[in-house]
């Protein structure tokens, strides 16, 4: 039922609450954002296109409900980066930029909501402002710096719902879960922990109503069209996620050595920060009002470790926790005069070794000095698949050595006659590669390239028959398996490049059965 006028008046949850989006110490959350925005901007453009970046871009030239996988979302937002703004590194990157703001602005909203004043706000605002895992998302064109925003938005829309008896607020709520599962699956997860969370607590009759209802049919109109695409295609997503789990790509982590990584790419004293947020959210007096909110995460921490998922999954989540262990520590040290030190002491810490952190996941510094500081530090390159392998983080290492690798096949692509290179593909092993040529290969007059790697595989062999072929990634037995005659080019050994681009440039002649029936055996999901 709406809520009636003298809820609108009387009701303790709405006396005192902020008319302003900036009021109540939100200004200081704006300029952490801006703070934050800035940083990205002014150093985005310092490496190169991560390996993602290219294949998301192709992918924005070839709209569709689905893909292998990923959702639609993420093509949709690099064709409008590509129309609005065009294909620099700043450009691609802006709009991550631009969420890991608004992530930080929304972080203070949630704190403020909870209770929080000026402290509060700040605090956690500075905790997601300086997490590397958040700070990593954000340097490139991923679905990763977008997904905070939807998680966090619903749970900003359920807040206000809840406390000011404004149920209207669901279907923002819908708006954004759907936009979520376009966005990434496992907002599926986020949802389910969701549900449990309000189930698990008096908030569940926020489930009861009609705007409830309401909401959850836009969420769930919104992502039909993807399933249905699965469904058409019999659902490629799920066969490439059993073939990760088989193959064993990713690293597996008991639960221990997950919960370990959570601290440490959340920045190890922020967990004085993010911890206590949980527990004031389950046992303290006032925050267990919201402890629906802690069951959301416990529930959504235990699904990714029963998953064997990568550690930095949980990252969207965190937001929340932040803002509630800015109002603990707020309440604590304000009940307690001779804890008041802390009020100084927590922000510098936190922002003092977050800024230490900073140059592992942000490109501040030169490449060369990259590993030198990690040294310093005792911290070795982390992994989250089995095969990556490099002088540098992966997220890093991925951002070099395309450009080379294009002037490279455009040598050997250009060096054929004429009537020859007419009927050469390019068939790339994975689509980094693919992604590479498609993306700097126009000014050496190569043509688009051909991969059965992921969505590559449904964009097809265009017309090519298989009588010439330049392969990327293949390795010279198999080649001489498929191929009349195999001619090795140049290799390629980019130094901070991933050790799967260090690899012979080879020149096949003569398929040994069509392109179009040797497709299939090629492709490859995982």
């Amino acid at each position: 039922m709406p809520a009636s006028a003298s809820d609108a008046v009387g009701s303790p949850d709405m006396i005192g609450q902020p008319r302003s989006l900036l009021a109540g110490g939100m200004k200081l959350a704006l300029f952490l954002a801006a703070l934050g925005f800035a940083l990205q901007v002014g150093t985005n453009e310092h490496y190169g296109y991560f390996r993602d970046e290219l294949y998301f871009l192709e992918a924005g030239n070839h709209l569709a409900w689905g893909y292998v996988d990923f959702n639609p979302l993420i093509a949709v937002m690099a064709r409008l980066t590509r129309g609005v703004l065009g294909d620099s590194l700043p450009a691609v990157r802006f709009f991550p930029a631009l969420a890991y703001a608004v992530q930080i602005f929304l972080t203070g909203l949630i704190a403020r909501e909870l209770g929080g004043k000026r402290f509060a706000i700040g605090l956690a605002c500075s905790s997601v402002l300086v997490a590397p895992v958040i700070v990593g998302n954000a340097t490139r064109l991923s679905m990763n710096p977008f997904e905070p925003l939807f998680w966090m938005g619903c749970l900003y829309c359920l807040l206000l719902a809840s406390r000011r008896h404004q149920p209207k607020w669901l279907l923002g709520c819908g708006v954004l879960l759907g936009l979520g599962l376009l966005n990434k699956p496992s907002a599926l997860f986020f949802i389910l922990a969701l549900m449990a969370g309000l189930l698990a607590t008096a908030e569940r009759k926020l489930l009861a109503g009609r705007w409830f209802w309401m909401g959850a049919g836009i969420a769930f109109l919104l992502c039909v069209p993807t399933a249905l695409w699965q469904m058409q295609h019999h659902f490629p997503m799920l066969q490439d996620l059993h073939n990760v789990k088989v193959t064993h790509k990713n690293i597996e982590l008991p639960p221990l050595s997950f919960l370990r990584q959570q601290i440490l790419i959340l920045n190890p004293l922020s967990a004085l920060v993010w911890v206590a947020g949980l527990v004031y959210l389950l046992l303290h007096r006032e925050g267990k009002r919201h402890r629906w909110l802690g069951f959301t995460y416990l529930v959504f921490l235990a699904i990714m470790m029963g998953l064997k998922g990568k550690d930095y999954y949980l990252a969207p989540i965190y937001p929340m926790l932040f803002a509630a262990g800015g109002v603990f520590w707020d309440k604590f040290a304000n009940s307690r005069p001779y804890w008041r030190w802390c009020k100084v002491a927590l922000p510098v810490l936190v922002l003092a070794m977050g800024l230490i952190l900073l140059p592992l996941t942000l490109p501040l510094l030169p490449v060369e000095r990259v590993g030198p500081y990690m040294d310093s530090l005792g911290i070795t390159a982390s992994r989250t698949e089995t095969r990556q392998r490099g002088v540098l983080p992966q997220y890093f290492g991925d951002q070099f050595g395309w450009p080379e690798m294009v002037a490279a096949v455009a040598g050997v692509y250009n060096a054929m006659p004429a009537e020859q290179r007419e009927k050469t593909a390019i068939l790339a092993g994975n689509y980094g590669e693919a992604g590479a040529i498609d993306f700097f290969g126009k000014p050496y007059g190569l043509p688009k390239s051909i991969s059965a790697h992921q969505n590559y595989y449904y964009w097809g062999y265009r017309q090519y028959t298989g009588e010439s072929l330049i392969l990327l990634g293949w390795d010279l037995e198999s080649a001489r398996q498929w191929c009349r005659e195999v001619i090795e080019g140049p290799t390629l050994d980019p130094y901070y490049g991933m050790s799967e681009e260090h690899f012979t440039i080879l020149t096949c002649h003569g398929l040994k059965e069509p392109l179009s029936a040797a497709w299939p055996k090629f492709k490859v999901w995982n």
